[in-house]
């Protein structure tokens, strides 16, 4: 018996009759069966989250409450004792994770990231920025956002230092008057900097990585915030101006008149600067405007930047002496009251040894810092963390950056 001939057409279509079709909406929408999933994966998802937000406002606010209450006994010059700490680590977010939307359209291909580092800040007399380095909106701003609200708001462009040792002897200079030793200097320098960096250096720009993004805005060898920079200016710009005026009168000439300018432009700052109350809270805010942006950039200015990075230091020695520390402060007992403020630095110095073990990090640090910090999150007790600052410190004096700036803070005091 022969069977009938099956034509082409016939046998495609009998083809595509077999093969299964997956079900998907008009215009292409994925299976309803797929965006069901979604939606039961996203409200667990975002129920877990909300419950993790939750415990970690709860925790930062009871953070933010004990260090009031240590802040109150220390200026009552009574003891602080464990309880006045919170005795547990930062919550972990331990739920499922977001769930990809299905319906989402598919990311566009993107381009390998490039390092873009800074540009160097620029003289007087140095010609434009090209139209490809212009600074463009960043959601954190960086040395080219500085010098921009310098130039804008204060007629200011930072004199740049014509090398890096230039710098280095101008900050060495500067923090040996002050009354700094050698091993503060180069061992914070160390430590802050990466061993090597420049005095434009800003977190998470310390090394020419590809995938290299600001992660703050400090800035510099002791890496001054924003605010740092705002509240040093408020406070301290009569020292600032008189120090500027001192070395303008032993000077002739154009540096003269470029020094003088430079004083009339740092009077305008301290003049902004005090337009706030005097509170980290509102030095802060105003170190986010394109003024206190501006204000930043003076660090990057060979004159104005050395007082401002010695300064900070100093503030924290006299805060120690005038608490009763008298014998001088370690590299990383200095270091720690940089890194987390005068008040909890303090408490550090005064920390027995086995409530060092015992007091998270946390307690020492705002919210934001402490989570973009990794050695402060990674080393999470007090021990840890200064055992961490010293180690890296050991480490990084013995690199090219830091044995620069030792020979510059040795030549000094063989003077």
């Amino acid at each position: 018996m022969q069977f009938p001939r099956i034509g082409p057409a016939l046998c495609l279509a009998l083809l595509l009759m077999a093969v299964p079709v997956r079900a998907q909406s008009p215009g292409g929408s994925p299976p309803e069966e797929a965006m069901r999933e979604y939606e039961a994966k996203l409200a667990d998802y975002t129920k877990a989250r909300q419950e993790f937000d939750e415990q970690n406002r709860k925790y930062w606010g009871l953070v933010a409450e004990k260090r009031r209450i240590r802040n109150d006994k220390r200026s009552r010059q009574e003891r602080v004792v464990a309880v006045d700490y919170v005795l547990e680590q930062p919550p972990v977010y331990s739920g499922p994770p977001r769930p990809i939307d299905p319906s989402a359209p598919p990311l566009p291909p993107q381009a390998p990231p490039v390092y873009s580092r800074p540009p160097r800040p620029m003289g007087p007399s140095a010609p434009p920025l090209p139209p490809q380095a212009t600074p463009v909106p960043r959601s954190i701003p960086v040395v080219a956002d500085f010098l921009k609200a310098a130039a804008e708001h204060f007629d200011f462009v930072p004199q740049q230092p014509k090398t890096e040792i230039e710098y280095k002897k101008a900050y060495a200079r500067t923090a040996f008057a002050a009354g700094l030793t050698k091993d503060q200097v180069v061992r914070i320098y160390a430590f802050e900097s990466g061993g090597s960096g420049r005095y434009d250096v800003q977190a998470g720009l310390e090394y020419p990585k590809p995938d290299a993004k600001a992660v703050g805005t400090a800035l510099g060898y002791n890496q001054l915030l924003t605010t740092n920079s705002v509240e040093l200016m408020a406070e301290k710009g009569d020292q600032f101006i008189k120090a500027l005026q001192v070395r303008s009168s032993t000077l002739s000439g154009a540096r003269k008149t470029a020094l003088e300018h430079k004083i009339v432009v740092v009077s305008k700052m301290v003049e902004v600067s005090r337009h706030v109350p005097d509170t980290w809270s509102e030095h802060e805010k105003l170190g986010a405007t394109p003024q206190g942006l501006g204000i930043h950039a003076t660090n990057l200015d060979v004159d104005v930047g050395p007082l401002l990075q010695t300064q900070k230091l100093l503030d924290s020695v006299v805060f120690a002496r005038r608490k009763g520390h008298v014998r001088p402060l370690t590299a990383a007992e200095l270091e720690m009251m940089n890194l987390t403020g005068d008040g909890n630095g303090y408490d550090v110095l005064t920390m027995p040894r086995a409530l060092r073990e015992q007091i998270p990090t946390a307690n020492l640090f705002q919210q934001t810092g402490y989570e973009r910090n990794s050695i402060a999150n990674r080393n999470n007790t007090v021990s840890k963390l200064v055992a961490a600052i010293d180690r890296k410190m050991n480490e990084e004096v013995k690199l090219p950056g830091a044995k620069e700036m030792a020979s510059a803070y040795r030549h000094l005091a063989e003077e």
